[in-house]
């Protein structure tokens, strides 16, 4: 076993294929003890495999420990958000939307808008969690298909859902509104006890920061009103 720290929490884990094996290496630390240690128990590939026969073995290993760790991120009282997460001048900015929408494609855009200024913290499942009643994205070894992460926690400017659309343009959303379309994009195939205290953190997640709505093309211009509207932070 090897120990790894993300979202300030020391993971005891054994990935044994190169995919996670790989994204782990920047969150090794010497050792523990650990806060968290993932397990798998035997037997679990095979039964995955019979599941999911179409996808290769590191890739059924890297969703099991990515599922694992969110759900237990949630004692922690961290959640995590489907979403690509880019940090740009100290402060994450997450899109959030359903698989083929453009998530990766829009904060690409800011990349090459802000050049070294900005990075891809995470580009699939970024952790949320509060550091002295501050909102933090974290990266993970977790990143989807796309290697695209980095071993950092930044403060989180806002939380904003992207839908496709030929005009260009960005909408403030409450938290209530953005609930049902936020709840779709974390873990939430819990028992009682866990969904309740999911549904408890993702509501505090939705009070902490601002919220958006932007509909937009693949254009620097959809990228630049993003940005400028959500630095402000002005609803």
């Amino acid at each position: 076993m090897a120990y790894y720290k993300f979202c300030e929490l020391v993971v005891e884990m054994d990935p044994q294929f190169s995919v996670l094996r790989e994204r782990s290496k920047p969150y090794l630390v010497p050792d523990g003890p650990a806060d968290i240690s993932l397990k798998p128990a035997p037997g679990y590939l095979r039964r995955a495999e019979e599941s999911y026969p179409h996808l290769e073995a590191q890739w059924l290993e890297y969703m099991w420990y990515a599922t694992a760790f969110y759900r237990r991120l949630l004692q922690y009282d961290g959640i995590m958000l489907h979403s690509s997460a880019v940090a740009a001048d100290g402060r994450a900015y997450l899109f959030s939307a359903p698989p083929g929408t453009g998530k990766s494609t829009h904060t690409s855009g800011w990349l090459r808008m802000l050049g070294d200024r900005a990075y891809i913290l995470n580009d699939d499942k970024p952790a949320l969690r509060f550091f002295d009643k501050t909102l933090f994205a974290c990266g993970t070894p977790f990143t989807g298909t796309s290697p695209l992460g980095r071993n950092a926690r930044v403060p989180v400017a806002g939380i904003c859902i992207l839908e496709r659309g030929e005009e260009n343009r960005i909408l403030p959303l409450t938290p209530q509104e953005a609930l049902p379309r936020i709840y779709t994009q974390t873990i939430h195939t819990l028992g009682e006890k866990p969904m309740e205290r999911m549904l408890t953190i993702l509501e505090k997640v939705l009070c902490a920061v601002p919220l958006w709505r932007l509909y937009c093309n693949i254009s620097e211009e959809a990228c630049r009103l993003a940005y400028e509207t959500m630095r402000e932070g002005k609803q």
